[in-house]
């Protein structure tokens, strides 16, 4: 039973994802709207919205309050640790999208940080001066490949996703992701399939602790949240790609720093 309540507290943080706030917690959209993504199944994804919400309003929103009520560096050191977690996700998609040098100064983030920096709660490759840190996922690279998106979907539990994401969703579970195979599939006293379940249950808990205002507003300004939701997580995502294959960033959110970590105190 708890197994399956941790299950759900990490995956509702997707549902989170769409959106970036800047320090002042304010959402702005770009003027320049993306390719148009068909929203194949509306009444479905309507429906699996809803309960979506129901989900996070019952179980995520409450813990993610009590979450922002630990001290700052407690928080700011779960942040930096599961930045640092997700580099194992960054690097082999680094690789498949030929950038070979982010993916070595990736990969010398992550062990900086992971030495120096006490398992990552310290971020030491900012400190210095590593180049900014950008997420990548196999979604973003089946993109980068020239994959398009497909219909838009809400998953149940899942939240926000495409037919192309949801499908590079997959890759972790074939392989793609090492933290994954060696906290599941390992054989070793120190990584466990509980292990792995906490620490996605923490990065959801902590991306919408640092967002709980900006949602709020989001949705009491919203004439129709939903709409509202899926425009931002297709920007976000056609960003992230567009800016891969272009090299040129077009900045959707003040001060946005990435999709899932996002400090808005």
């Amino acid at each position: 039973m708890v197994r399956y309540l941790i299950i759900t507290v990490f995956s509702i943080f997707l549902f989170s994802s769409v959106a970036n706030a800047g320090s002042d917690g304010e959402i702005e959209l770009t003027k320049s709207q993306p390719e148009e993504i068909k929203d194949c199944f509306e009444p479905l994804n309507r429906a699996t919205f809803s309960f979506n919400q129901g989900l996070d309003k019952a179980i995520v929103k409450p813990i993610a309050k009590g979450y922002r009520k630990l001290p700052d560096p407690v928080q700011k050191g779960t942040s930096n640790a599961l930045k640092n977690l997700s580099n194992l996700i960054t690097i082999p998609n680094n690789v498949l999208q030929g950038d070979i040098k982010l993916a070595f100064i990736n990969t010398a983030r992550l062990a900086v940080n992971t030495t120096v920096g006490l398992l990552g709660t310290i971020d030491v490759a900012n400190k210095l001066g590593f180049p900014k840190y950008e997420k990548e996922d196999y979604g973003q690279t089946l993109g980068v490949w020239g994959f398009g998106p497909g219909c838009y979907l809400v998953l149940p539990v899942l939240g926000p996703s495409t037919l192309r994401d949801t499908t590079g969703s997959f890759a972790n579970v074939l392989g793609g992701d090492p933290w994954y195979n060696a906290s599941m599939h390992g054989n070793n006293e120190f990584l466990s399939e509980e292990l792995f379940l906490a620490t996605k249950a923490l990065s959801g808990i902590d991306f919408r602790a640092n967002n709980i205002d900006s949602f709020d507003n989001l949705e009491k300004n919203s004439l129709d949240f939903y709409a509202s939701v899926r425009s931002l997580y297709i920007q976000d995502r056609e960003n992230k790609i567009s800016n891969n294959q272009r090299g040129n960033i077009e900045v959707i959110y003040k001060d946005e720093e990435d999709w899932e970590e996002i400090e808005s105190k």
